[in-house]
């Protein structure tokens, strides 16, 4: 089994090398990739199976140019060497050679392998150990890739140069930890049953485990935590093939994204498999609350806070991170103005938008802190003034929690996907 060890060789050659040799000790492959963008002192005696002047001249350019670009152009200089790096993590893998990859890096370097990282395929193993995981400046951008891809990311606490008894012990930790996941790892095969994804939060998990509890003995599911990430993770797997159906139980990505709250997906969160043939099942799940914490937010003059003005509102707080503000009617219309725009876009005869009409989420029900039915028949009625004829709109005078509601979505799933085998 072929194993990638990936790191810039002019900083960290001691580390890789023992990495290097640890998997060679168990048996398999060990091919040496060279990042090195020409700012580390060592002069390197260990020899790459693929260099960084490999990679700079896949980029059209050679090291010493890319070591030009690091004073005014670190990023641009970084985005050569990833993009290479992930030309050739594909040509690998594409040959059957590769099995897992485990990088070594600083910042530069973790914003090196993890794009290129994302572009191998889920479940096969992806190991980062890295000294920059923890500054919030780094890990803000870093996330972007690990968050919606399996990266397993290991924090180093130190710097991973040289080799003292810490680097050392992590080094091996990593070695073993990627030998142990190659030699455990299956490809991920196609499902016995129809494989279904489904986002569900908190405040809707009792609806999304109806749901579950009624596909699971003819599906198999699985459920995206829809904090944001979550969603971004959904999309992306949905997108490449994985599943035969979307449950958008909770689509609030968006929301968040229109209103500024914290679990946003960005503005292309409604376009999942929009150019795919399958069902999309939507429901207004967490769509009328705001995610706006921490509580210290009020007293700091946030933007969000005071354009919104949410400490005039109905506010649920979890704790003192997690703070929930009630969507008001007119920001519940806008949304589904903005929402309906969206789904007329997609093949509407593949799209059922159901809607429990008493109630969008555990808080904004009958007994809830956010409780506004009034804020709520704002969405429903603007929702069908924008939304295209073609598009069904199905709903059940329940909440989104209740298993009547549950049921019917499973219904309506069930149809939807019976319709397409009988087209086919």
């Amino acid at each position: 089994m072929a194993i990638a060890v990936v790191g810039m060789l002019d900083e960290r050659e001691k580390g890789l090398r023992l990495i290097k040799d640890y998997i060679e000790k168990r048996g398999h492959e060990a091919i040496l990739i060279d990042i090195s963008t020409g700012t580390g002192a060592i002069e390197t005696s260990l020899k790459p199976d693929i260099s960084n002047s490999d990679l700079a001249k896949d980029g059209g350019t050679t090291v010493e140019k890319i070591k030009g670009m690091l004073a005014k152009e670190r990023e641009g200089a970084s985005a050569i060497m990833s993009k290479s790096l992930g030309g050739r993590f594909i040509e690998l893998h594409g040959s059957g050679r590769l099995q897992g990859v485990i990088a070594v890096g600083g910042a530069t370097g973790s914003l090196i392998t993890l794009p290129a990282m994302t572009l191998l395929p889920f479940g096969l193993p992806k190991i980062l150990i890295s000294s920059a995981v923890g500054s919030l400046d780094i890990s803000r951008k870093c996330v972007e890739y690990y968050a919606i891809r399996d990266i397993t990311v290991m924090h180093s606490v130190v710097d991973t140069v040289g080799l003292n008894n810490m680097v050392r012990r992590l080094m091996l930790n990593g070695a073993g930890a990627v030998c142990g996941m190659v030699e455990a790892y299956e490809p991920t095969t196609k499902e016995a049953k129809p494989a279904i994804a489904l986002t569900e939060l908190g405040h809707c998990e009792k609806g999304a485990h109806y749901i579950r509890e009624a596909l699971e003995p003819d599906f198999s599911v699985t459920s995206f935590h829809a904090t944001g990430f979550g969603d971004r993770a959904a999309v992306d797997l949905f997108n490449q093939g994985f599943f035969e159906a979307f449950i958008d139980l909770v689509p609030a990505g968006f929301s968040e994204y229109l209103h500024g709250g914290n679990r946003a997906a960005g503005p292309d969160r409604l376009d999942v498999g929009r150019d795919l043939d399958k069902p999309y099942i939507i429901a207004p799940g967490a769509l009328d609350i705001i995610s706006c914490g921490p509580m210290e937010r009020k007293e700091k003059d946030d933007p969000l806070w005071v354009s919104r003005r949410l400490a005039e509102r109905k506010l649920f707080k979890m704790d003192n991170l997690r703070v929930e503000a009630r969507a008001n009617a007119d920001e519940m219309k806008v949304l589904a103005q903005e929402v309906a725009k969206r789904l007329n876009q997609r093949n509407k005869k593949l799209v059922k938008f159901m809607i429990p009409t008493k109630g969008f989420s555990s808080l904004g029900s009958e007994g809830g802190a956010l409780y506004d039915p009034a804020a709520d028949k704002a969405f429903i009625r603007s929702l069908k003034e924008n939304l295209d004829p073609e598009i069904e709109v199905i709903e059940v005078d329940t909440h989104i929690n209740s298993q009547e509601f549950s049921r019917a979505v499973a219904r309506v799933l069930r149809q939807a996907l019976s319709h397409i085998q009988d087209c086919e």
